[in-house]
């Protein structure tokens, strides 16, 4: 039997169920103008299967549940799980996931960027038993909608992957993809909540027992909404690979925080340097002191848009999460001027003097933003 012929069956079989065999999730924030074109796009892509749109909304400000439950209220293909004072796109999927009853389950931007015409091909592929994992690959000249530094981190995030991994996935940074939902139930306890690349913890979770086909499509340009990537994006992938390579030894969030932090001493020491080009070696202390409050300023950026984006805090609100961070962490910026200063009378090398403060200031940090600065709050 030819692989159109069993596609036939697959399809033919799915329409005599009265439940959805497929769940399309959509994870959403600020997404209201996107999400009804979605709809009719899939509807027109989807013709003939019985599927569902699962709408996880992280509580929009823009209201984007209310479109989507709008036009749930008229078509029961629609659902919408709104999620409040919680967030994150890897959280939205897995609930998404739990969520459906289908075969099988995909997960689709709602920015429009991801081509919802390929979503058959993938359900008969995997319908057809020729893998369990079927991935939508932004090819080599498919990826017009990235911008040129998110081309380059694909392009690298695949060949860092493929080498760890031992897996050859083509574009393990997709966001678009779809797999059997008994393999997400049984994989569902082990992943993590936190992140945007979720793919990457589906198939490290799995431990090389997926058969993976891919889909190559061509990306979109974004048309409206709020993105939610940016070239930090990096580091959150750096982190989930090295989470699985130490066997879940050191949680994503502290591996997060230890990059931040090694960001954070090569901007102190860069600053150090800078200061006393600047101004002389004389007054080391007061470089100590410039360069320590330069680092904290750029650890506390990076720690609310990657470590603990879940409770980040937007707009104004940084300026008073920030003021906390540093009131919270002058403890520690103090034993950091202190202590290096000491070494610094003690041996002269002023470099190593800055590490050794530097390194207190982490440790002491990673405590206080933990249990004092990001905690579950109501978002503002």
């Amino acid at each position: 039997m030819t692989l159109g012929e069993t596609g036939k069956a697959a399809v033919e079989a799915a329409r005599a169920k009265a439940a959805p065999t497929l769940s399309v999730v959509v994870p959403t924030y600020c997404e209201r103008a996107n999400v009804p074109v979605l709809f009719e796009r899939m509807k027109a892509a989807l013709d003939g299967l019985p599927w569902e749109m699962i709408v996880v909304d992280d509580d929009s400000p823009d209201g984007t549940s209310d479109a989507a439950f709008g036009i749930a209220a008229q078509d029961r293909r629609v659902r919408c799980v709104r999620r409040v004072n919680r967030s994150g796109l890897a959280g939205a999927v897995i609930e998404g996931w739990m969520a459906s009853s289908a075969d099988f389950v995909a997960v689709i931007d709602g920015d429009l960027q991801h081509d919802e015409r390929i979503l058959p091909q993938m359900y008969i592929l995997l319908a057809a038993g020729r893998g369990n994992l079927a991935i939508g690959t932004r090819g080599a000249g498919g990826k017009v909608g990235l911008s040129p530094i998110r081309r380059k981190l694909s392009d690298l995030g695949g060949w860092f992957f493929r080498r760890v991994a031992g897996a050859h996935v083509t574009d393990p940074m997709s966001g678009f993809f779809m797999i059997r939902r008994d393999i997400v139930a049984r994989l569902a306890p082990r992943l993590a909540t936190d992140g945007f690349k979720i793919l990457v913890d589906v198939i490290l979770s799995a431990g090389g027992q997926l058969e993976i086909v891919e889909v190559p499509y061509t990306f979109r340009k974004r048309m409206a909404g709020e993105s939610k990537l940016t070239p930090l994006v990096a580091l959150d992938f750096l982190g989930l690979v090295v989470h699985h390579a130490t066997g879940g030894l050191l949680p994503i969030r502290f591996v997060l925080f230890a990059l931040v932090g090694a960001i954070g001493l090569v901007v102190h020491i860069a600053t150090l340097t800078a200061f006393r080009y600047f101004f002389g070696a004389s007054d080391f202390s007061a470089g100590q002191v410039v360069a320590t409050l330069v680092a904290m300023a750029s650890n506390f950026l990076l720690n609310n848009e990657i470590t603990y984006r879940t409770y980040r805090y937007r707009g104004w609100s940084k300026l008073i999460g920030f003021v906390a961070f540093a009131f919270g962490c002058s403890v520690g910026a103090l034993a950091n001027i202190d202590i290096a200063s000491f070494l610094y009378r003690f041996n002269q090398t002023w470099w190593v003097a800055g590490l050794a403060g530097a390194l207190l200031s982490v440790v002491w940090n990673y405590a206080v933003s933990s249990n004092l600065i990001w905690r579950p709050r109501r978002r503002g």
